[in-house]
């Protein structure tokens, strides 16, 4: 067995050569991990960039639902001090670029993984990008078309309108930064929370996991639902329940693919 000596001659203790050997690998991994970071974080602030300009539009398709549900002629929301449009603008375009840049995000997490992967394992997690994406818009959809209208016609059904009668009047007059940060937060909430068939299908094709293992955890899965949509949904019951029903939902669905996966894992390749 050769010895591995310094360029003076002097030998190296034992085992130097194999810390060397992996020295080059792991700087050229943390490179590579530089470089998608750097990528990832340019494609989100060319979309803030570009949200910031467009950030009535993008208020306007927020405030949607609510124009919907009271009306265009109630439709009111109040700014309490100067600078908050400015305020509200920059969250509008943050917003707006973490969910443009997403898919921009996710293919460079495959660029960076996909080195790692066999020919056959990065043949099957490609379509994982674009299922974890329309997951994601899905889980947007149902907050804006479902959630905020439900949420904000309950808070309009339970605020008295009138006064009269020694009784003080109560309108309605959600403040642009709460409504905004409401429906955002709901939003990107909904949208991480969609991507757990993504996560279990996964961790089924890597082997980690099975259908039977998911039907028995299943009542800690649903404490474990209860607890993240506590933490990414609204201090809120009603927004809490409204997140846990549609990812129990998932869950299920997941159950059904994992043994989809299962079966053609079991069924022996076609002879040719």
């Amino acid at each position: 067995m050769n010895e591995v000596a310094h360029k003076d001659g002097t030998a190296l203790p034992p085992g130097h050569d194999e810390i060397e050997a992996s020295k080059a690998p792991l700087m050229e991994h943390l490179i590579e991990l530089r470089q998608r970071l750097i990528h990832s974080l340019l494609g989100f602030l060319a979309m803030f960039v570009i949200c910031f300009y467009f950030a009535k539009p993008i208020y306007n398709i927020l405030v949607g639902p609510f124009v919907r549900v009271v009306g265009t002629d109630k439709a009111k929301l109040i700014a309490t001090h100067f600078l908050e449009q400015l305020y509200t603008n920059i969250k509008l375009a943050m917003f707006g670029a973490a969910f443009l840049s997403f898919p921009l995000v996710a293919y460079e997490i495959y660029k960076f993984v996909a080195p790692g992967l066999y020919k056959n394992e990065r043949a099957a997690f490609r379509p994982y990008l674009f299922a974890t994406w329309t997951l994601f818009v899905a889980g947007a959809l149902v907050v804006y078309y479902v959630v905020m209208p439900l949420l904000i016609q309950f808070s309009v059904d339970i605020t008295p309108q009138k006064g009269g009668d020694g009784n003080a009047a109560i309108e309605l007059l959600p403040k642009v930064s709460e409504y905004l940060s409401l429906i955002m937060q709901l939003i990107l909430g909904f949208g991480i929370i969609f991507q757990l068939p993504v996560v279990l299908t996964l961790l089924a094709h890597a082997g980690a996991l099975d259908s039977v293992a998911l039907v028995t955890f299943r009542r800690y899965a649903i404490f474990g639902i209860a607890a993240v949509s506590a933490v990414l949904s609204p201090p809120d019951p009603f927004s809490m329940l409204a997140m846990m029903a549609p990812t129990m939902a998932l869950y299920e669905i997941s159950i059904l693919l994992v043994r989809q996966i299962e079966k053609k894992n079991a069924t022996p390749p076609a002879k040719t």
